[in-house]
């Protein structure tokens, strides 16, 4: 998915006009989900009154969004759709996509290098983020921010060379 894309969230949510939208892919039953908590709860904290956060629900279980709020402690809104990882590129979790203020995919990818999230000179999603709101034209392009790792997606096929 590159970098530009208008991604269409009409058909899946409605969100405040005129914010960035940052879409938080996450299964409650991926290690790597759960490792990154305290990290997207931090996000949602420094960033939320300037950008619509949105919770994504990837999982075979069917958990309600309820669930999911509780899992995480935030009253987020909460889509269980697997199309919106389709129409962003994700294919594991977790994974942080950015759109900016007219829904151009700004950032797709990890949201730390480390499984814990705990370097704060690899912040990925945070650095995507603090960019955006900056109107900084400078995006993340470490390699290891843009190839995903944690749990693949349960319907992800994934070609090979």
């Amino acid at each position: 998915m590159p970098t530009g894309t208008l991604i269409d969230l009409t058909q899946f949510i409605a969100l405040q006009p005129d914010k960035p939208v940052f879409l938080h892919f996450f299964n409650p039953d991926c290690p790597c989900s759960r490792f990154n908590r305290p990290h997207f709860t931090a996000l949602v904290q420094r960033f939320g009154h300037q950008v619509n956060f949105v919770i994504v629900s990837l999982s075979t279980k069917p958990y309600s969004p309820q669930q999911i709020q509780k899992k995480l402690a935030l009253n987020l809104p909460v889509l269980a759709n697997p199309d919106l990882a389709s129409v962003c590129g994700v294919y594991s979790t977790p994974q942080a996509v950015l759109l900016d203020s007219q829904h151009r995919l700004y950032y797709r990818g990890n949201y730390n290098r480390s499984r814990y999230c705990s370097d704060e000179r690899t912040s990925y999603a945070k650095m995507a983020l603090t960019s955006l709101l900056l109107t900084k034209s400078g995006r993340v392009s470490d390699s290891r921010a843009l190839t995903a790792y944690g749990c693949r997606l349960p319907s992800c096929q994934i070609e090979r060379d």
